[in-house]
């Protein structure tokens, strides 16, 4: 089998190829022809400490696999970081592994992939000033994404820590370079919010990060942080007035907080969760009414987009040489 690093998987998926892989993916989940159980998790410290499985299939890529991630909220304390996670890819034909690569990057890349999607489907065209909320790992990849289907022109990150803004800026510098020219950073939420056509959320957050009074008529917002009821990035009068994509009904259901607490809350209902973004890439629903709507993609995450990814990493592996081979035997 093969494997590959971090640093091999940089060079194989471009983020232009990983935004077309994830209209695939959602396309074939919401049609029905992809396979994705609602991830399954697995307390192991009290921490609190969890290894999240999620297996997934998309016979149209070829793509069979599962990925495993790890959250050990302990791990800063030890100087490591708090997620570790591996991607195995399975030979949908006969079974045999083909691949294991390090998966905390194929799930940046893929989940900003995803907002570059839904982007590319929902916002107006003519957005040219993004804001990111949280400057993580996730936010740097949500940067790129967005810049990869729209005219962006000015990159506005946010977070609460000076320090996290400053490696946000440095590893932009080092990752897009031709894109860190754009970057800018605040601790003024408001302020940034203010200015955005597009927001894309990345945070661990328990309540909303922005107020729904600061969003201008006609922008998109792309949250991705939430993915258990408890947690909340979109405030609840956002839902409640917000043309609203999901990735995944059944999968919103189980873990997006954001959702939840706006069912709960009366202003939102199941019923208005059903538009996926698989629907509008296959064009039978719009993601935009007008120019003045508020859109929001809410996304948890799915196996398909990491399969989708590892099979097209594999692919272009096998073609230009890259990785190292392991036998198993």
């Amino acid at each position: 089998m093969l494997a590959l690093s971090r640093s091999d998987l940089k060079t194989l998926v471009p983020m232009a190829d990983a935004v077309e892989l994830m209209k695939v993916a959602f396309r074939e989940l919401s049609a029905g022809r992809a396979l994705a159980p609602v991830r399954s998790s697995l307390p192991v410290n009290d921490d609190p400490s969890a290894m999240l499985m999620m297996p997934g299939f998309v016979p149209a890529s070829g793509a069979l696999g599962f990925k495993t991630v790890n959250f050990f909220a302990g791990n800063p304390k030890r100087g490591l970081p708090t997620i570790h996670a591996i991607v195995c890819l399975i030979d949908p034909d006969n079974g045999i592994p083909m691949a294991v690569m390090e998966g905390g990057y194929v799930t940046a890349l893929r989940t900003g992939a995803v907002s570059g999607a839904a982007t590319d489907l929902m916002a107006r065209p003519d957005s040219a000033t993004l804001t990111v909320i949280g400057a993580g790992v996730q936010g740097v990849t949500q940067a790129a994404a967005v810049c990869a289907v729209r005219p962006i022109e000015r990159i506005i990150g946010v977070d609460v820590s000076e320090e996290q803004l400053s490696r946000f800026r440095a590893a932009m510098a080092e990752d897009w370079p031709d894109l860190a020219g754009m970057v800018e950073t605040t601790t003024d939420a408001s302020s940034a919010v203010k200015a955005a056509d597009v927001i894309c959320t990345a945070t661990t957050a328990r309540r909303a990060v922005f107020d729904d009074a600061d969003l201008k008529p006609g922008t998109h917002i792309n949250a991705v942080g939430a993915f258990t009821p408890e947690m909340q990035e979109v405030p609840v009068a956002t839902c409640g007035r917000a043309r609203i994509v999901v990735d995944n009904f059944d999968a919103v259901m189980e873990e997006a907080g954001d959702l939840l607490m706006a069912i709960a809350a009366g202003v939102i209902s199941e019923d208005d969760l059903h538009l996926e973004l698989g629907h509008v890439v296959e064009d039978s629903a719009k993601g935009r009414a007008d120019d003045e709507e508020i859109t929001f993609f809410k996304s948890v995450g799915n196996a398909v987009q990491d399969v989708v990814v590892a099979r097209f990493a594999v692919d272009a592996a096998r073609a230009k040489g890259v990785g190292q081979e392991v036998n198993l035997l």
